[in-house]
């Protein structure tokens, strides 16, 4: 019997990393226990190297990787600079596995519109309790804005994330306001790349966002979660066209 038939296929999980993963590691690792904040510089390519014990090579490898996840930025000229750790990644990826599988992705897109209503409908009573004169005014502002774009025919979609934004911006937990924010990019990148259209439910969202200031002004939660129920039905009415 040959040996090296009744060896294990080697998989992912038992793979050691490589040089460059192991660097990312330890990048990782000398900006978590210096508490490096976002802006802040890293050593230079070659004190990076004495400072880990690694190769140029394997250096430029793992920067090239964490700043693909905005860890880093790599300013030409200037260096490599911790960066702000955005969502941006995360938004990325979710597109593509959003669209990927065409047989799927109106359902993919499905979850991540009920994951959006589902968080706002979480900070329901929250919303009520924060929300401040300031961001009431702005809401008010942007639903001006939107309606008046739709009468002209025009693209709404700058104020819709506006008035999302606005929305949370009370909150004291950022990561709401961060996801929030990066559900709403999945859903408006993937909907014109499924050469899907809202255009006909549009008056109903500007209602449903008309109402969700409405129940905010009265400080009513229970009129809040209804209004937030208006907002996504015209969406889910328009998935459901697709099948």
């Amino acid at each position: 019997m040959d040996s090296r038939k009744s060896r294990p296929r080697a998989t992912l999980r038992s793979r050691r990393p490589s040089a460059a993963a192991l660097v990312v590691r330890e990048i990782k690792n000398y900006i978590r226990t210096r508490n490096l904040a976002p802006g802040s510089p890293l050593p230079s390519e070659l004190d990076l190297c004495a400072e880990l014990g690694c190769s140029r090579s394997s250096i430029r490898e793992a920067v090239r990787t964490l700043a693909s996840l905005d860890i880093v930025e790599v300013r030409h000229g200037y260096g490599t600079f911790v960066s702000d750790m955005s969502l941006d990644p995360l938004v990325e990826g979710m597109v593509f596995r959003t669209i990927c599988n065409t047989d799927r992705s109106v359902d993919h897109l499905r979850y991540v519109i009920e994951t959006r209503k589902a968080l706002d409908l979480a900070v329901g009573s929250q919303l009520v309790a924060a929300i401040s004169e300031k961001s009431l005014l702005q809401l008010r502002e942007l639903n001006a804005q939107i309606l008046e774009k739709d009468e002209l025919g025009e693209s709404f979609a700058y104020e819709d994330r506006s008035f999302h934004q606005t929305l949370v911006c009370d909150l004291a937990n950022p990561i709401i306001r961060e996801l929030g924010d990066a559900f709403w990019r999945v859903h408006m990148e993937v909907t014109p790349i499924l050469g899907l259209t809202t255009q006909a439910q549009a008056k109903k969202t500007i209602r449903a966002h008309q109402e969700i200031v409405a129940a905010l002004e009265a400080g009513d939660a229970v009129a809040y979660e209804r209004a937030v129920g208006h907002h996504y039905d015209p969406l889910f009415e328009a998935l459901a066209a697709e099948h």
